[in-house]
């Protein structure tokens, strides 16, 4: 199956635009996602034998394992391995390390897929002559451009965050979320040093978040008698006239539906909830209010996906960005959320004329409740009529994140259904950042209860 794994690795760095040898993706991803004891370091049987046939080509396989042996020694990569990374995060590591060693200007090689183990089975005393039936231009190429750039490789191996790698781990997309968006989010996300102090503050507010579960209780019924005759039930509820029927009547009744039930009360349905976690990405939002803004936002949405809500997290300047959900913990936005870059300006009053209408045209379709979590600055000036139109449709609550020095006079803050304010002090000191953040969560997470539907 590692065999299969180095295939669709090997597919996912294609579409990035990272063409290598198989072997090379095999290798090198293997140092990232097996666990030590599960790989050995050795040539494969017939390597020499092959090699020996193409000029120049054992000196470079002796240089590409020196190398190999070189990345495994790195902290990350010793690390890595035990984490278990899925395959997306494996991908972008694997094209994070050796994008810059894609030979240019050299054909590769057309070859049959690899989705096949079995096929990889007792080839060993074959591989010399099938090594021989194609040209190997492009391995020679590619082991050449990797010897060359041995030194760039191994600074960034060393360079990879591991804090990044475990939060993404935890919160990004799962190993069936084979999106090439979600890839490239995830490549921008560990190339962005920016992302590293998201990813600090993040991993400060998790332990407490993911404490959170699902509340869950035990299936509830009417006990005070029967409300009437139905086709759905089970079969102490049977109408005892259906005994009548012979057997085979009885049978097909059954099979087909048809047998009469008395039938309860149904309990109250509790409906969920939509939240919009809604974050300014403007440049007024640099710095470490951005930090703030971000992390708070990434552990609110995972609290409440944790509760069973769904999540829709929306970023923001001068637009609103395309909303990204959270509808199973198989694929969280959080690479995303950390790698955005705003460049468009601020035009908060079209911000909220859109919020509007994408939230009016949720409500003509889903009886569920909106609620808009608002994470912004002090100085988000928005025409009063239009947030009492959106107040019309959802529950509001903003979290306001003052410069220093600053103070919040907004004319709509009377219609937000809560609010809360972090001033710079707040956001300087460790500690205090950390409280703030995690009672803004258990505040935010509670607003608009949902009631039962009659």
């Amino acid at each position: 199956m590692l065999v299969v794994r180095a295939a669709r690795w090997s597919q996912d760095l294609a579409r990035l635009g990272v063409s290598l040898p198989l072997f090379l993706v095999h290798d090198v991803g293997l140092l990232y996602a097996a666990p030590r004891e599960q790989i050995e370091f050795r040539a494969h049987p017939g390597v020499d034998a092959a090699a020996g046939a193409v000029p120049g080509l054992r000196e470079l396989a002796e240089s590409y394992r020196a190398i190999l042996a070189e990345i495994a020694q790195t902290e990350t990569a010793s690390r890595a391995s035990s984490m278990r990374l899925g395959d997306d995060l494996v991908v972008v590591v694997l094209a994070r390390l050796l994008s810059r060693v894609v030979p240019a200007g050299v054909p590769r090689g057309s070859w049959p897929s690899a989705a096949d183990p079995e096929i990889a089975h007792d080839l060993d005393a074959q591989l010399p002559a099938l090594f021989a039936a194609l040209p190997r231009a492009y391995e020679v190429a590619t082991l050449a451009a990797l010897s060359r750039s041995r030194l760039q490789v191994l600074t960034l191996a060393d360079a990879l965050d591991l804090d990044t790698l475990r939060l993404l781990g935890m919160l990004g997309p799962g190993s069936n979320a084979a999106d090439a968006l979600a890839q490239v989010d995830l490549l921008a996300a560990l190339s962005s040093p920016a992302a590293n102090d998201i990813v600090s503050f993040s991993l400060e507010l998790l332990p407490a978040i993911l404490e959170t579960h699902r509340t869950r209780s035990t299936g509830t019924q009417a006990v005070d008698g029967y409300a009437g005759v139905g086709r759905r039930g089970s079969l102490d509820s049977l109408v005892p006239t259906e005994l009548a029927w012979d057997k085979e009547e009885l049978a097909r009744r059954m099979l087909d539906g048809e047998l009469l039930l008395y039938t309860r009360e149904r309990a109250p349905e509790v409906p969920g909830r939509v939240h919009y976690v809604v974050v300014d990405a403007s440049a007024s939002m640099r710095g470490e209010r951005e930090v703030f803004a971000r992390g708070l936002a990434i552990a609110l949405a995972k609290k409440l996906e944790l509760a069973g809500e769904e999540v829709r997290m929306r970023l923001f300047d001068s637009r609103l960005y395309d909303v990204r959900r959270t509808p199973d913990r198989s694929h969280f936005p959080a690479a995303w959320i950390m790698s955005f870059k705003g460049e468009r300006g601020r035009n908060p009053a079209r911000v909220f004329a859109q919020l509007a209408t994408e939230i009016a045209l949720l409500r003509a379709h889903d009886p569920r409740d909106a609620v808009v979590h608002l994470v912004t600055h002090a100085a988000l000036h928005v025409p009063r009529p239009l947030v009492q139109e959106v107040r019309k449709l959802a529950h509001l609550f903003g979290v306001f994140i003052l410069p220093s020095g600053g103070i919040l006079d907004l004319e709509w803050l009377d219609l937000l259904h809560g609010h809360a304010i972090v001033d710079h002090a707040t956001l300087e000191e460790r500690a205090a950042r950390r409280e703030a953040a995690t009672r803004i969560v258990d505040t935010a997470s509670r607003v608009a209860p949902s009631a039962p539907r009659t």
